[in-house]
């Protein structure tokens, strides 16, 4: 059986219509050939959040290239320039045949290229020839991608061609991003230079927006200001007015791309860098007639479809959270999204977890302690909660994050979407759709991924809520010296027990301890051994409670055990293994002074008038007898420095 190649594709921002159309011609092309795809892709720079970046380009680490047999490269798209060099110097390492587009700068790799340059020195001539303009400005893209390098050189070029002056003042650097183009104008119209008539926007969304701002400011296009953008997106095409721009071969390039890198695989040579054509497009936003006219039919049907998928995605969207906001459990979360992502057209949706994704974040990581939680990569095992296919769940409990996928995908022409799922900078696993259009068409498809992210990272905070509180209430029940109840706890589990006898007619036990010569201890031979002393005679004493029986540290040198159900035989049965573990602890621990304790106990019917305050009293009566019969010494007797026992308003429990 003949293997499937397996390729690796490495983007950002998939929801951008450049992306979007490369990745169409990418998948076009691997499906032609039985190839499987692996898109990788993150949201950095949306959110203008550096935290937030961190947890988005983390996906990019989770690539094992041992699993592939390519890779095609948009590193264009991912803003960050040293996220940018971090990706290409593993993909360098991964000895594995690369395309990427439209960038020269890595000879080791196959470059399919789109002519920038030449198209933009033509929409430039077109400008300042057909339209006469002499005042220009120019809305960059970031100084770090190739494209917009081309694009501005291109743009200097025309402009020292005709002897034009353009004043730093009218150059802004964007991020290819449409609120660049609002900055830009806000930029722009702020300045004292005269107004521009015409703007050369570097990529139509940042164009677009740039038509926006000047409308909402009054300003006519291209009455008052000429505006041009570049690759003739759909929107572009669609605009009021029809923009200016440059057509470029998107998907060809996509398919080209993937077709160098499957021939390159099976052994044939490819060129080192294929140039693709671009051309101008003059329409309306320029002053120019629209090259072709729409057809209001199709456009019509497209605009229903795009606004009908918009409204049924924020329906989705508006229930999701809802739904979440409503759970305080991790299998709630689960069933919520499982019952709502069939909604999406997707043959597999999985949510991927770190293994220590729900561990408490207590403090800073510092030179000396490591990150608490994870930022940097994935944990070694990882489990799937949600594997959601074929209209059911199937979990994965723990596989290899090496693995990727939490259950492995039969056959070819397979198109999995790998996007992050993190909270700020700290990384709680990712999302993988399986032949879906939902991460590449839906605009809402981020959104979607952050409301769920947001909603594990709260059902993790409540779980740690939830921790806390069961610690604290044990700190408030539980001695922390002799690890037993302390009074509070005493009070809590004694006054059920007590009620539970009273209503079942059932005998109940009560045994109260006193430990004998606990100061002596102190006063010479310290009080750590004093603690000592004390941890082991309650050790003893939780020995003895079996059956459902409770004991507590009632004061500081004194216990107290209570049994419900209890029998006559249970009070001579109780305080001969009492004494018996006394004088084996003793052999054993060897100490220079001996654990002794004094024990009164009694079996009585918790009915009538009879509070667990009398009974408690009667026991230690009993105990005080006991003790005043030992031998009189200073060793033995009772401390006369040790604060009796209040018994007031906590045993005052009536029937």
């Amino acid at each position: 059986m003949e293997k499937i190649i397996e390729i690796a594709v490495i983007v950002a921002g998939i929801d951008e219509e450049y992306q979007n159309s490369v990745i169409e011609g990418i998948i076009s092309c691997a499906k032609d050939k039985n190839a499987n795809i692996s898109c990788f892709s993150a949201f950095g720079g949306v959110l203008s959040n550096s935290k937030y970046d961190v947890g988005e380009y983390n996906i990019y680490s989770l690539i094992n290239f041992e699993k592939f047999d390519g890779v095609i490269l948009l590193s264009n798209t991912i803003s960050d320039p040293i996220e940018k060099e971090k990706i290409v110097n593993r993909v360098k390492r991964s000895g594995l045949p690369v395309s990427i587009l439209d960038c020269s700068e890595y000879h080791e790799f196959h470059n399919i290229s789109i002519d920038n340059f030449s198209a933009m020195k033509k929409l430039v001539r077109h400008i300042i020839v057909g339209h006469s303009a002499k005042v220009i400005n120019y809305i960059s893209g970031p100084v770090s991608n190739p494209e917009a390098a081309d694009r501005h050189r291109a743009f200097n070029e025309v402009i020292h061609e005709f002897n034009i002056e353009v004043p730093e003042e009218r150059i802004y650097h964007g991020n290819f991003r449409a609120v660049d183009g609002k900055k830009a104008i806000e930029y722009f119209y702020s300045t004292n230079l005269p107004h521009p008539q015409a703007i050369i926007c570097a990529n139509d969304a940042m164009a677009l927006a740039a038509i926006e701002e000047l409308t909402n400011m009054g300003y006519k296009v291209p009455d008052d200001v000429i505006v041009t953008g570049f690759d003739n997106t759909y929107n572009a095409r669609h605009h009021l007015p029809a923009l200016t721009t440059v057509s470029r071969p998107l998907d060809e390039a996509g398919y080209k791309a993937c077709e160098v890198i499957l021939k390159v695989i099976n052994g044939k040579k490819q060129k080192d860098t294929i140039s693709l054509k671009s051309s101008p497009v003059f329409s309306e936003s320029c002053g120019c007639k629209a090259p072709q006219p729409i057809d209001i039919d199709e456009y019509k049907t497209a605009a229903y479809k795009t606004i009908n998928g918009f409204r049924n995605d924020i329906s989705l969207l508006k229930r999701m959270t809802a739904q979440l906001a409503d759970n305080d459990t991790p299998d709630d979360n689960i069933r919520t999204v499982a019952s709502l992502i069939q909604e999406v057209q997707c043959e597999r949706f999985a949510i991927c977890l770190c293994s220590n994704w729900d561990q408490s974040i207590t403090g800073k990581a510092t030179d000396d302690i490591p990150e608490i939680y994870q930022i940097q990569g994935y944990t070694e095992k990882m489990s799937a909660p949600l594997v959601f296919m074929n209209g059911r769940n199937n979990p994965v409990t723990v596989f290899d994050s090496s693995d990727m996928l939490p259950l492995p995908i039969s056959g070819g022409g397979n198109v999995s979407y790998f996007l992050p799922l993190h909270f700020r900078e700290r990384c709680l696993g990712y999302y993988v759709f399986v032949n879906s259009a939902f991460p590449l068409k839906s605009l809402l498809c981020h959104a979607l991924m952050l409301n769920i992210s947001n909603s594990i990272e709260n059902i993790c905070k409540l779980l740690h809520l939830n921790s806390m509180i069961a610690e604290l209430d044990k700190l408030y029940i539980v001695d922390p010296l002799c690890n037993i109840y302390n009074r509070n706890g005493f009070i809590r589990m004694a006054g059920q027990m007590f009620k539970a006898c009273q209503s079942s007619g059932r005998k109940i036990l009560i045994s109260f301890i006193d430990m004998d010569g606990l100061k002596y201890i102190n006063d010479n031979f310290g009080h750590k051994e004093g603690d000592y002393a004390l941890q082991h005679l309650a050790r003893i004493i939780k020995d003895c409670c079996k059956s459902g029986r409770i004991c507590a540290r009632f004061g500081g040198d004194e216990f107290i055990i209570l049994g419900a159900n209890a029998t006559d035989e249970d009070v001579p049965a109780l305080e001969s293994t009492f004494n018996i573990q006394l004088e084996s602890i003793n052999r054993i621990i060897r100490k220079p002074y001996k654990i002794s304790a004094s024990i009164g106990s009694i079996v009585t019917d918790a009915t009538g008038d009879v509070t667990l305050f009398n009974l408690i009293t009667k026991a230690d009566e009993i105990m005080y007898e006991k003790k005043k019969r030992k031998r009189t010494s200073p060793y033995l007797r009772r401390d006369q420095g040790q604060d009796d026992v209040n018994y007031d308003t906590p045993w005052n429990y009536k029937t």
